[in-house]
């Protein structure tokens, strides 16, 4: 079957192996099927027909094709006999490698870095998204050989960047792209100079803001959309969300938070779309709280919760990291007691164990989130004038009143807890206030 008479609606087959480099060891690495299912759940969210999927043990890297001349032989044949037009190799391949094993299996050959690259081409929504998903494949393009895609373009509504075999053997000339890079950064720059307006305004009226991170399919849209009854993108998919999503959250307190959806982390995250990304990312360096989203069920959690917290430590939250992240055990309900037993035990920080998806535990979740946020506050006395209302409406407002007292002048005695960034622009407001902290 040729790729490019697939029909509009046909789902393009694939092949999927992963080199199997044979360097898994300590008790948070992951499982050979573990690694070969994530490749097939990349493959799938790119809609592609995955009809065979295996992992190839290596031991030599041959610079040329990746793999020896038997194991080729033996491929080539499988791909035949499931007639896939595509092949994913779940790791690096160099241009060269990639040039090669197509003419040697005569079909269109992609790596993880590629893969992931076609995925969030298709998935960005926002202009700001699709201006880092362009830059990040250009950076990658630079050294290959670029085609279009235009088969699986027509169907998913991607941007065609790692193509297939419409435009054959076309090459972009280098100072172009080149071009086109310093432009797309120039306009990166001018949207992060936006975005810090934004949170420039939000902090003249601050709220605290909450992001979730996690690995990618962990529930964090899940999670986003039961706590703030919004319609964010959430299915059983590898980065469904890719765009960040940001809505209010009231706690049981009463207190007024903003709540962050990212996108979800993956091993091997291509360096590219790490860099490019970084912008997005930056809503989690301003969060007052980051909420470490796992699947608790998933047999590789462990591994995919060191996955995350490195790139975290790379976006320099060390400290953070290195302190406990509160951890949101998700997908609770998959889990025996035992199961959950083990994967509380293992959490460095806070666990909050609940299920997004039944509303299980959510309760206890908003109610860490008041204490945790209330553990931040400073604690002040005042004493207000009965005439001095705007004071008082001031501290209600942007306060938590702890506590009230009005004597028999009719003043109110007030123990109120601020956050930090209140109590600064409370002492500017209202300097002649007498504070007793």
């Amino acid at each position: 079957m040729e790729a490019a008479d697939l029909g509009e609606h046909a789902a393009t087959r694939a092949f999927v192996i992963h080199p199997d480099l044979g360097r898994q060891e300590g008790p948070d690495s992951r499982s050979i099927e573990g690694r070969v299912n994530e490749a097939v759940g990349l493959a799938e969210a790119i809609g592609l027909d995955v009809q065979r999927a295996e992992a190839v043990r290596l031991k030599i890297l041959r610079p040329a094709t990746l793999f020896g001349t038997g194991v080729l032989e033996r491929l080539k044949q499988g791909i035949e006999e499931v007639q896939a037009a595509v092949v994913i190799v779940d790791g690096h391949l160099s241009p060269v490698q990639q040039r090669n094993l197509e003419r040697e299996w005569q079909v269109k050959v992609i790596d993880r870095t590629g893969l992931i690259l076609e995925i969030f081409g298709a998935r960005a929504r926002t202009h700001e998204g699709r201006l880092q998903v362009e830059l990040a494949a250009l950076t990658y393009q630079r050294s290959r050989l670029v085609r279009s895609w235009t088969h699986l373009e027509r169907q998913r509504g991607g941007f065609g960047f790692l193509g297939g075999p419409g435009e054959s053997q076309l090459e972009i000339d280098r100072r172009l792209i080149g071009d086109r890079i310093a432009k797309l950064k120039r306009e990166l720059e001018e949207v992060k100079r936006t975005r810090e307006l934004h949170r420039g305004a939000r902090k003249k009226v601050p709220q605290p803001v909450i992001a979730l991170v996690g690995y990618t399919n962990a529930g964090k849209s899940t999670l986003f959309n039961r706590l703030t009854n919004a319609d964010v993108m959430a299915e059983d998919m590898l980065f469904a969300t890719l765009d960040p999503t940001m809505r209010g959250l009231t706690l049981p307190s009463g207190r007024r938070v903003i709540l962050s959806d990212t996108v979800g982390f993956i091993s091997a995250l291509p360096t590219q779309l790490v860099a490019a990304f970084r912008a997005t990312l930056e809503e989690v360096l301003e969060a007052d709280i980051i909420l470490h989203v796992r699947d608790a069920s998933h047999p590789d959690s462990m591994a995919q919760k060191a996955d995350v917290e490195a790139v975290l430590r790379s976006l320099g939250l060390e400290k953070q990291v290195d302190a406990g992240l509160p951890e949101v055990l998700n997908k609770v309900d998959r889990l025996d007691g035992e199961g959950l037993a083990e994967q509380t035990r293992r959490v460095t920080g806070t666990a909050l164990p609940l299920s997004a998806l039944t509303g299980q535990g959510i309760d206890s979740l908003l109610t860490y989130l008041d204490e945790a946020l209330r553990d931040r506050q400073q604690v002040i006395a005042v004493t207000i004038d009965p005439a001095d209302g705007r004071h008082l409406a001031w501290l209600y407002a942007h306060g938590e009143v702890l506590s009230r007292e009005d004597d028999e002048t009719g003043q109110a005695h007030l123990t109120v807890g601020l956050d930090p960034m209140e109590l600064s622009r409370y002492q500017r407001q209202f300097p002649q206030s007498v504070i007793g902290l």
